[in-house]
């Protein structure tokens, strides 16, 4: 999902993602021996969700962030091989599928069964018995964060209408990705980004070729959107709700909206690479990321609703108000749209890509 450490370099052929980490002079272009590398969301790399492994280990991992996973599928495709990734649940199938994954033992992590018995029981995560590809780690919500002062008619009738209303044109914003984008806007005209078949996919590539000339910006830098809604150059963005939850604790007048049908939920997680460096430390890391540490660090911090649900029994109900979350996990997984997996995916990404570049 992504919050103030990400610098992307743009290319023509991709995108290069920034190698961090947390001890001064740590940053290394090689994993020095022994040392994994963690492939993950900017948000999700901090030091809350690393503590456990650093104790054990006494080491750090060597952090690689990506900026969406259509960019990390890339890239390891072209031969990076880091040792756990963090991609979302819509889009693992596709790492698994490319064999870029070895199953996890859930009996090596100690915090499994903190999960959510619904997050533990996704379809698709089974790799045989007591084995999955993939582990729950968090979920969240894609909507619109907006600026209450500047937009005051669309607290009082929240829309994703927003996004066309020529009165802010040139103000909003949505992110880069098909997986948020592409199911966003099909949705606002009566289509389902799961099921289209080739009509609707030619009227949401039109409403996506309305929207984007009418957009500030097309990203998925988090510090960039809070940046641009704090200063009042972006009224209306489509974001994550750490955009949300950041501008809150600024004192800044913006709201993320709920319409009629709900928002989008989805769920991300940690995957294993395929012949990682050492077994024993990346299911270490992935036991130390979904620990009771980093899930009271995602949702005080971040805003999103860690999978560990256990670790939250003793958070006061004003911080789920705040976050606008609720401590029914279940309720809020089905009051949305869940993301998943859209068919065709490689299409889609290649006509997005062309439909920002104005072609």
């Amino acid at each position: 999902m992504r919050i103030l450490l990400l610098i992307i370099a743009v290319a023509v052929a991709g995108v290069v993602a920034l190698v961090v980490t947390f001890r001064p002079g740590a940053a290394v272009e090689r994993a020095a021996p022994g040392q994994l590398t963690l492939f993950q969301w900017e948000d999700y790399m901090n030091p809350p969700f690393l503590h456990d492994y650093e104790r054990r280990f006494r080491e750090d991992p060597r952090i690689t962030i990506f900026a969406d996973e259509d960019e990390a599928f890339a890239k390891m495709r072209a031969g990076f091989r880091p040792d756990v990734m963090g991609p979302c649940y819509y889009e693992f199938p596709r790492w698994q599928q490319a064999g870029l994954l070895e199953p996890i033992d859930t009996a090596k992590l100690k915090n499994w069964n903190r999960i959510s018995p619904t997050l533990r029981n996704l379809p698709g995560i089974s790799a045989g018995a007591g084995k999955v590809w993939f582990v729950p780690h968090y979920w969240g919500n894609t909507s619109i964060t907006f600026r209450t002062d500047l937009a005051p008619e669309y607290a009082r009738h929240p829309s994703w209408n927003i996004l066309f209303d020529p009165k802010y044109k040139g103000r909003v914003s949505v992110l880069e990705g098909v997986d948020d984008t592409v199911p966003f806007v099909a949705h606002m005209i009566g289509v389902d980004a799961y099921t289209m078949n080739e009509a609707q996919w030619r009227r949401v590539q039109e409403k996506l070729r309305d929207l984007v000339p009418r957009t500030r910006t097309i990203t998925s830098d988090d510090s960039a959107l809070v940046q641009g809604l704090a200063s009042g150059e972006i009224v209306a963005a489509m974001t994550w709700r750490i955009v949300y939850s950041t501008l809150k604790r600024e004192n800044q007048p913006v709201a993320f909206m709920n319409p009629p049908g709900g928002m989008f939920t989805y769920v991300c997680g940690l995957v294993m690479h395929k012949n990682p460096s050492s077994v024993e430390k990346a299911t270490a890391l992935i036991d130390s990321m979904i620990g009771d540490e980093g899930a009271v660090y995602t949702i005080e911090k971040i805003g999103d609703e860690p999978a560990n649900e256990a670790a939250l029994a003793g958070e006061p109900d004003a911080v789920f108000a705040r976050q606008g979350l609720s401590r029914d996990m279940e309720a809020m997984l089905k009051s949305g749209i869940f993301q998943r997996r859209m068919r065709n995916k490689e299409e889609i990404i290649s006509a997005w890509t062309e439909i920002r570049a104005g072609l």
